[in-house]
Parts: C-alpha cells; sequence; structure tokens
C-alpha cells in the first residue's frame, strides 16, 4: 500500500484529506505542522507529500526544502495545498521542490486524481 504524508495545521483539512485518500486505498499519516511533518518525514518512508503553505513553527515552503535533503525524498512528489494561488508563491515552491500545486478549496477527485498520477 502506498504511504501519504499529509501535512497541515488545520484538523478539517487534515481529516478530509486523510478521509479522502484512504478511500481510494492509501495508507495516510497527518502531521500538524512542518515540524510535524519534517519528524514524521524523516522516521518513516513516504510515497507522496501533501503540505499546506501557512503554517505555525514551519511554512510549507520550508518543510519541502527540508524535506528534500532528507534521504531518499530526491523525486518523491511533494504537492502544495493551499488558499494561495500567487506565482510569487509558486515559484517559491518550485524552487523549493514542489512538484503541483492544488488550490482549496478542491474536490475528493481532484485530490486522488492526483495522488493516482503523481504515486505509482
Amino acid at each position: 500500500m502506498k504511504r501519504i504524508l499529509s501535512v497541515d495545521d488545520s484538523a478539517s483539512i487534515r481529516q478530509m484529506v486523510a478521509f479522502t485518500l484512504r478511500g481510494a486505498g492509501y495508507d495516510v499519516t497527518v502531521a500538524v505542522d512542518g515540524v510535524d511533518g519534517l519528524s514524521k518525514a524523516g522516521s518513516a518512508r513516504f510515497d507522496m507529500v501533501i503540505t499546506d503553505l501557512n503554517m505555525p513553527n514551519m511554512d510549507g515552503i520550508q518543510l519541502i526544502a527540508a524535506i528534500r535533503k532528507l534521504p531518499g525524498y530526491s523525486f518523491v512528489p511533494i504537492l502544495m495545498l493551499t488558499t494561495e494561488s500567487q506565482v510569487e508563491k509558486k515559484d517559491a515552491g518550485r524552487k523549493a521542490g514542489a512538484t503541483g500545486w492544488i488550490v482549496k478549496p478542491f474536490g475528493a477527485d481532484q485530490l486522488v486524481s492526483v495522488a493516482q498520477k503523481l504515486v505509482k
């Protein structure tokens, strides 16, 4: 079973992402912020990471850059899931190593479709 790490400071978003992806057959681990997410990514291997941008302690861009430095995470897909859609934020995300970007609110079908495309 493919493993996905979902990092978001919003409990409702964490629940929705986990529920949606578990329903599609993925093993989902959740983290409450970037620090928690980095800790979980460092102690287990995930096939994809989904992260919010605006979070306390460590934001999504800092998290992506830190995960990309972990062994085995060079090519793991990392998605930004955020309300932000500015070009500057997307560019910063890409520079840090983000694979793609989904703007909230998002549909469950959209999330599953992206996961199926990125997690092989």
